[in-house]
């Protein structure tokens, strides 16, 4: 894909942030300039030949006037970091990149917030709305209608049927599948292969077809305080 001159930081330095290097590069008008994370956390001062800066020092060496970042973290701490991460980029000045790959079905009239990642093989059907920081990974099944509000992680090839509504911050395992009209409460986890054919209460996991609460809440199986 050709180049437009715009210059991207990937905050992160993990797996994702690999991915997210390979993808931007490959398939986006945007050019990778470098990596960032916490000065406590950085093991190595180069990743694919660029720099890793100390995120506590990116407002100085790469100005929010001129560059745009991404947020390459997965659900670590039921999204939460991603989430701390996008807000400190985004209070900083800067401006937020999306990815969605050129292998994905994207209707016209989707709605696709700041710090999404659509992988390949998604389709996204009519009036679908994505909020801020949702990464969808590959092949998956988002119906018409559906929003999938803030911060939330949809593993592969989970079948979102129209209008559902997934709350903030949830976590969809691999394979799940969502009837019609169904609303996931905020902050919760469907397990892989489950199926969802009621709404569901914030903040618990779900297994099992049709999927039902388990034992835990979503916070105690991701190590995360009751907000």
């Amino acid at each position: 894909m050709k180049k437009d001159g715009k210059q991207l930081i990937i905050i992160g330095a993990s797996e994702f942030a690999e991915i997210a290097y390979e993808y931007f590069t490959y398939d986006s008008p945007y050019t990778v300039i470098a990596f960032s994370i916490e000065r406590e956390y950085i093991s190595r001062t180069e990743l694919f030949n660029l720099p890793v800066v100390p995120l506590e020092e990116l407002e100085k060496k790469y100005p929010p006037s001129d560059y745009s970042v991404f947020v390459a973290t997965t659900y670590t701490q039921l999204n939460r970091l991603r989430a701390r991460f996008y807000h400190f980029v985004k209070e900083k000045g800067y401006s937020v990149a999306s990815y969605v790959s050129s292998h994905a079905f994207v209707w016209r009239n989707v709605e696709i917030g700041e710090n999404c990642f659509v992988f390949e093989n998604n389709v996204l059907q009519y009036h679908v709305k994505l909020g801020n920081n949702v990464i969808l990974w590959s092949g998956n099944h988002v119906g018409h209608r559906t929003q999938i509000e803030d911060n939330c992680f949809i593993s592969s090839h989970v079948v979102i049927s129209g209008y559902c509504t997934i709350g903030k911050n949830s976590f969809l395992g691999v394979n799940s599948c969502l009837n019609d009209h169904i609303i996931i409460g905020q902050d919760c986890v469907i397990g892989s292969g489950s199926v969802v054919v009621k709404n569901t209460e914030a903040g618990m996991v779900y297994v099992g077809n049709p999927a039902k609460p388990g034992s835990k809440s979503s916070f105690e199986a991701f190590g995360v305080k009751d907000e």
